[in-house]
């Protein structure tokens, strides 16, 4: 492999927290994590089993590695796609030590039979397993040392109800506030020596739609930008430069969200207007629009969701420079 890829890799993975005092913002969550952790400490035990849920790219698996590393134990990561049988299930939990962390990423997405053995690996830390075919088919109970699992939802309202109530803790991750969003990008433009006037950074700040994964991912490319042009002090109209050629605005809407306002604005009149429609007009997955665009559009004031539809407010109008009619808009 290229050493310098390796080294960019590397860079990267130091941008991770790894520690409480390193994770910006989440002052809430930092410490009611903080007392969980210090209680299982006091007590010899291991942690309860941790949920948490909110858009994509606010942290989720970030906080469940600080959460191992607070707790000096491993960390296991995998997601509910990934585990399609109860072998898969089995292979790992038969592994964990006395307080591993298994971190299920997408854990809305576990099918039905993987979910049901893990019920019992959360509640007895044993798990069932059918020895046998038939009639002589018979059922070993599997002890298996006392573990956690920490589970991370974009859609926490698909999680069955049975597996929701066997996390102990829940924790809501919100939009990162602009201020903790510039302050996460001063900090890896730090770690990946990328030299950025504060003007510059507010910029990536403004439009990282309040997602510290965006505004590291953007921070990427307004680098690639300046060593392209040989800019080795980024300035605001630098980054401006940047993100304008990627299409993406001042707020941080980039061409698919766009497109979605504009077809609920000018194709629906401000709708309201299915899900399924929206999908069908911009070619898009119903889900990539209801789990990736929505969220921020709807946080941002741009499209509200009703019994109908979604539907477009005043500000997707005035935003997008277009006559707002009070009787075609429904909202």
């Amino acid at each position: 492999m290229n050493k310098d890829l390796i080294k960019e890799n590397d860079l990267f993975k130091n941008i991770r927290p790894m520690t409480f005092n390193d994770v910006i913002g989440r002052k809430k969550e930092k410490q009611n994590l903080s007392i969980l952790i210090d209680a299982a400490k006091s007590r010899g035990d291991v942690l309860d089993h941790i949920l948490f849920y909110g858009p994509p790219g606010l942290g989720k698996t970030t906080l469940s590695s600080v959460v191992a590393s607070e707790m000096g134990v491993n960390i296991k990561i995998t997601s509910g796609p990934a585990l399609t049988r109860a072998a898969d299930i089995a292979s790992i939990v038969t592994r964990l030590s006395k307080g591993d962390i298994l971190f299920i990423d997408e854990i809305h997405r576990l099918n039905k039979i993987i979910e049901e053995k893990l019920y019992s690996a959360m509640e007895d830390y044993a798990l069932d397993v059918v020895i046998g075919t038939g009639p002589s088919a018979d059922i070993v109970r599997i002890d298996l040392n006392p573990f956690t699992i920490i589970g991370a939802t974009t859609r926490i309202g698909l999680i069955a109800a049975p597996l929701r109530e066997r996390f102990g803790a829940i924790f809501r991750l919100d939009y990162y506030t602009q201020e903790d969003i510039a302050e996460i990008v001063f900090r890896s433009a730090n770690i990946l020596d990328v030299k950025l006037d504060n003007g510059a950074i507010l910029e990536i700040a403004n439009r990282s739609r309040g997602t510290a994964r965006i505004a590291n991912r953007l921070l990427k490319r307004v680098r690639d930008y300046a060593q392209v042009y040989n800019i080795s002090n980024i300035k605001k109209e630098d980054a401006i430069k940047a993100f304008e050629a990627q299409s993406i605005d001042k707020m941080g809407l980039d061409e698919l969200d766009l497109k979605i306002l504009e077809v609920i604005v000018i194709n629906f009149n401000g709708g309201p207007v299915g899900i399924s429609t929206i999908s069908d007009s911009v070619s898009e997955e119903v889900e990539t629009i209801e789990d990736v665009c929505e969220p921020f559009l709807i946080q941002s004031g741009f499209i509200k969701k009703t019994p109908r539809g979604r539907v477009a407010t005043k500000f997707a109008f005035d935003y997008l420079q277009i006559p707002y009619n009070e009787e075609l808009s429904i909202i």
